[in-house]
C-alpha cells in the first residue's frame, strides 16, 4: 500500500446532512417547524466549525497496513446525555448485551456491521487496516440534527423530531461516516471540489455496501438510498440521497427538491459546501450503481473490489478529479479482471453514461 511521507493527515470532520439542507430548514418560519429550524441553525454553526478543524492534525490519521489478518471488532458506545462533550460516559462495550436504548444498540450493531463488511469482503482489519477500536457517542446535544466522523470516532444526534429522527436509525449513515475514516487512513482525498465529492461518494458507496452486506441484498434488491428512515412522516422524501437516481431522493415543500445531478451535463459549480461536495457526489454515485447493475449479483463483489482497490491502491492524488478517479477505476478493473473483461467494460460504460471522459472511456 502507498504510504505518504507526511506523518499526519488533516482532521477529517464530515457530517451526513448537507449544509444546503440545513439552511432550508433553518429558514422556516412556520410555528410547527420552529423546533426543527432552531435545531438546524445550531447544526449549521457546528458544521461551520468543521472548517477550522480541517486544518488541525489528527494523530490517528496514519495509514494502516493492508494484509493484516482481520481481528474481531472492539466497540465502545458512549452516551453524551444531551451535552456536546466527547466522548461521554461509556454505556456498552464489546461483547456486552443490549442496553435497551435504541440509539446505543443501533450504534453498536452498526459499528459491528461495518467492521464485518471490511473484514469479510475486503480482508481489512477495521477502519484503519490494523484493528482500530471503533467508538461512537450517541445522544449528542439537544435535538442535534446530524451525525459525523470527527477523525477519531462516530457521533450521533437524536434529530429534532420534526424533520429528522435519530441518526443511528440508518445503517447506511453509520457505514457512510465510518467510510470517511477508511478514506482518511488510506491516504485521504481533499475535502473540496471534485476530490471532496469523490470523498463523499466513496462514503456513500461503502455505506450502501454495509447495508447491503448486512441484509444480504443483491444489486437488484437493494434500495441504493443513503439515509433511508432518517426523515419523519412529515417529510415527502425517502432518504438524503439516491445513488441509483440522483436528484429523486426527496421533493418536499420544506426541504425543496433533491439537487443532485446524475451526469456531468448538470454538474453544479458552486463555492458553497466546499465546492458542492454533497451535491456533485451524485455523479460518481450513479457510476458505481451502473457498474453494479450491469454486473448483477452482489455489489460488494466485483464492483466493491474495484472501488476498494482504487481507494486503497495508492494511485489517487489528494486533489483527484472525476476523470482521474474514473481512469483509476478502469485501471483497477483491468488489473483485477483483465482488459475487456465484463467488469472492465462495465466500468468504462458507466463513466461514459454519466459523461465523465478520460482516455479509453469509449469502447
Amino acid at each position: 500500500m502507498f504510504v505518504p511521507s507526511v506523518p499526519f493527515y488533516p482532521s477529517v470532520r464530515c457530517s451526513i446532512v448537507p449544509p444546503y439542507l440545513l439552511r432550508r430548514i433553518a429558514a422556516q418560519q412556520e410555528p410547527r417547524l420552529s423546533g426543527a429550524a432552531e435545531a438546524a441553525r445550531k447544526a449549521l454553526l457546528h458544521v461551520s466549525s468543521f472548517r477550522a478543524a480541517r486544518a488541525e492534525p489528527s494523530p490517528l490519521a496514519i495509514p494502516g497496513v493492508v494484509g493484516a489478518k482481520p481481528g474481531p471488532p472492539e466497540r465502545t458506545i458512549y452516551d453524551a446525555m444531551s451535552l456536546e462533550e466527547l466522548p461521554g460516559s461509556p454505556v456498552r462495550k464489546e461483547g456486552k448485551p443490549p442496553t435497551g436504548d435504541a440509539a446505543t444498540d443501533e450504534a453498536y450493531d452498526g459499528l459491528g456491521s461495518t467492521h464485518r463488511l471490511y473484514a469479510d469482503a475486503f480482508d481489512r482489519d477495521s477502519i484503519d487496516g490494523r484493528g482500530l477500536p471503533l467508538e461512537a457517542t450517541v445522544h449528542y446535544g439537544k435535538r442535534y440534527d446530524n451525525a459525523f466522523w470527527d477523525g477519531r470516532q462516530m457521533v450521533f444526534g437524536d434529530g429534532d423530531g420534526e424533520v429528522f429522527g435519530r441518526f443511528t436509525k440508518s445503517l447506511s449513515v453509520i457505514g457512510h461516516e465510518l467510510a470517511h475514516g477508511v478514506t482518511q487512513f488510506s491516504g485521504g482525498l481533499n475535502y473540496r471540489n471534485q476530490a471532496g465529492a469523490l470523498n463523499e461518494s466513496l462514503s456513500d458507496v461503502f455505506g450502501a455496501l454495509v447495508e447491503q452486506y448486512t441484509k444480504q441484498q443483491s444489486t437488484a434488491e437493494a434500495s441504493w438510498l443513503i439515509g433511508e428512515g432518517l426523515f419523519t412522516d412529515q417529510v415527502q422524501g425517502a432518504a438524503l440521497r439516491s445513488m441509483k437516481a440522483p436528484g429523486t431522493a426527496y421533493d418536499d415543500d420544506v426541504l425543496g427538491k433533491d439537487p443532485q445531478p446524475d451526469s456531468m451535463d448538470s454538474y453544479v459549480r458552486t463555492r458553497a459546501d466546499y465546492g458542492g461536495v454533497h451535491i456533485n457526489s451524485g455523479i460518481p454515485n450513479r457510476a458505481f450503481c451502473l457498474v453494479a447493475t450491469a454486473l448483477g449479483g452482489n455489489a460488494w463483489d466485483a464492483p466493491g473490489q474495484i472501488w476498494y482497490e482504487t481507494l486503497t491502491g495508492g494511485s489517487l492524488a489528494p486533489n483527484a478529479t472525476f476523470a482521474a478517479f474514473a481512469k483509476a477505476t478502469a485501471a483497477s478493473a483491468k488489473e483485477l479482471f483483465g482488459e475487456n473483461s465484463r467488469e472492465h467494460d462495465a466500468v468504462r460504460a458507466a463513466w461514459d453514461t454519466v459523461k465523465v471522459k478520460f482516455p479509453g472511456v469509449r469502447r
